[in-house]
């Protein structure tokens, strides 16, 4: 058996895990790392959050933390059999090894077992089945690890019996895919088969669900490659997506966009071919109101916000921006920059700092301007004539400017 001892791992046992394991060990109960946290351990990577099995119930679980004194935070886990106990300022997650009894393809009723390899085996993923006793002893079913070194990606058992436990692990499958996997490509065909065998599943899962995932898979590697399959495989349609997607145009752009941190919405845009794309998707993934406009943006302004030829390539943005009326706008156009992959003209926009106009109407009064409506009209026209000298004009300038009109 392997055992792990990275530095990692040991960061793991703060007081409040070292007291955790305390109390188990002194009723006999066994508690083990499991699923994600595992698969990140072993890859070298400090997990974000850690996930408990244990072979106690959560019955047992409250009578043991709660005669410790063990603080209790209440969420909604214990009827799936997870304890949420606080020690130490920390929460520790423990869930109670389960077997799924019944499946919908949407939720599960579960029975509590004691057995370790049953509770592996409801999981969705190879990678994701593993358990890591607090001794740093791997516990590994399903080769879990072999794939993981391998960079494989695959489900636990047979794939179209994972799948029809919760559809959305189809959706699981291409996240891990653009995750882990080395190239584009190297896909088990019985695994492909299974997933477009089931793939009428999605129809039956919340937006809400879908949107997570999906917006994980577009920040991933691979991603045209995974998005390609959604359509070869007849996801597709049933997780909002257009049934004529802009293949060539999502190629380009994500080739253009990886290292430019882009937002999700940024990415799937260029596979829409106008704004019923954007209303469509919002309906099925609802997705929020930011998202929606931002791809409302981009639809909109891709093709004629360009970059100037010419010395000034930034001032079709700039004066964009100076326009607009809308707020979060310089948010949107760096979204726009990076969906046209102008990684310089991005940066040099992130550090211009957007110009205060000089003149005010008191000025102007001072001038001997009185009536409001001439003033509304001077301010327009020294506005223009500000934005002709890129802004660059100052108060002087722009009054003395106002004598000659």
């Amino acid at each position: 058996t392997m055992r792990l001892q990275a530095p990692q791992f040991q960061a793991l046992f703060t007081p409040g895990l070292r007291s955790v394991a305390e109390l188990f060990k002194k009723k006999n109960y066994e508690l083990r790392i499991a699923g994600g946290a595992v698969r990140d351990l072993l890859s070298g990577v400090t997990p974000q959050d850690i996930d408990f099995a244990t072979t106690a119930t959560p019955a047992e679980m409250k009578e043991m933390f709660t005669a410790a004194g063990v603080r209790l935070i209440n969420n909604k886990g214990e009827k799936h059999g997870t304890i949420t106990a606080r020690l130490h300022e920390q929460n520790f997650e423990i869930t109670t090894l389960r077997i799924d009894v019944v499946t919908d393809g949407r939720h599960a009723e579960v029975e509590f077992t004691t057995d370790w390899h049953k509770d592996a085996e409801r999981r969705d993923l190879t990678v994701n089945s593993m358990f890591l006793g607090l001794d740093g002893t791997l516990y590994d079913f399903f080769n879990g690890y072999e794939d993981l070194k391998s960079k494989k990606i695959r489900f636990v058992g047979k794939a179209a019996e994972r799948i029809q436990e919760d559809y959305l692990r189809i959706l699981r499958y291409f996240r891990f895919y653009g995750r882990i996997a080395e190239k584009p490509g190297d896909h088990e065909p019985n695994t492909l088969q299974a997933i477009k065998e089931n793939a009428k599943g999605l129809a039956g899962i919340s937006g809400e669900r879908i949107w997570v995932e999906l917006k994980k898979i577009l920040l991933g590697n691979h991603v045209s490659h995974l998005v390609q399959l959604m359509y070869e495989l007849d996801i597709a349609q049933y997780i909002g997506l257009p049934l004529d997607g802009n293949l060539e145009e999502f190629a380009r752009v994500t080739k253009n966009i990886q290292d430019l941190s882009p937002k999700p919405m940024t990415v799937l845009t260029s596979l829409f071919k106008g704004k019923d794309d954007v209303t469509n998707l919002d309906l099925r993934l609802k997705i929020s109101k930011e998202e929606k406009n931002l791809g409302l943006f981009l639809v909109k302004h891709r093709q004629e916000l360009t970059k100037a030829q010419g010395p000034e390539p930034l001032r079709p943005y700039q004066d964009f921006l100076m326009d607009s009326r809308e707020a979060h706008t310089n948010a949107k156009i760096f979204e726009l920059l990076k969906y046209q992959g102008e990684e310089q003209l991005l940066k040099e926009m992130q550090e211009w700092t957007v110009p205060s106009f000089p003149v005010s109407g008191h000025d102007l009064r001072k001038m001997g301007v009185s009536s409001g409506k001439e003033i509304g009209t001077a301010l327009q026209q020294l506005r223009d004539e500000w934005k002709k000298s890129g802004y660059h004009m100052d108060k002087e300038e722009l009054l003395s400017c106002l004598k000659k009109l």
